[in-house]
């Protein structure tokens, strides 16, 4: 088993020397994969320790596209970042909490909250994930990065995401 520095190591190596089709593929494949595990925890029937788990997951999605890029991470950045972005969508901020309280309704509120919160995991990770690689892409890094600037951008990316997020659950199904 790699440790968790041979995998950032090996990363950074690997997308130094690739074109954008090949990082455009692996950061997909990143996304992808926190995606799924975004929606996992949506799953979880205790109320808001499934946000919490979601929160932490997307933490790593920013850790792991920081480091692919090169960037330095900063976990407390990152979790601002995350608050501004989810809480710049209205919609978006106040859906995951509430969902994951109506978890705490006994039998309807524990599916209703767990449908919800699946596609709201998926999407807003989906979102994250892709305006980090926009930004990174750009040259841009934790320090200048402006949620207030890309608010429009991850709320298109967030409806987007509900629609893939949708979709993957129609095929698991």
């Amino acid at each position: 088993m790699e440790t968790a520095t041979a995998v950032t190591e090996n990363t950074v190596k690997m997308s130094s020397n690739m074109d954008w089709p090949e990082r455009k593929a692996a950061t997909d494949q990143m996304i992808k994969n926190h995606m799924y595990a975004s929606m996992g925890v949506g799953l979880v029937p205790l109320p808001m320790v499934d946000f919490l788990a979601l929160t932490a997951i997307q933490i790593r999605l920013l850790c792991k596209l920081s480091n692919f890029y090169e960037m330095t991470f900063s976990k407390n950045r990152a979790k601002n970042i995350i608050g501004a972005l989810i809480g710049s969508s209205l919609p978006v901020a106040a859906t995951g909490p509430i969902a994951s309280l109506i978890k705490a309704i006994p039998l309807i509120g524990q599916t209703t909250g767990a449908l919800t919160m699946v596609v709201v995991g998926g999407a807003s990770t989906y979102a994250l994930g892709n305006v980090f690689v926009q930004h990174f892409e750009s040259g841009g890094t934790f320090l200048d990065f402006d949620p207030e600037k890309v608010k429009e951008y991850f709320a298109d990316l967030y409806k987007e995401g509900a629609k893939v997020t949708r979709d993957i659950k129609k095929t698991a199904i």
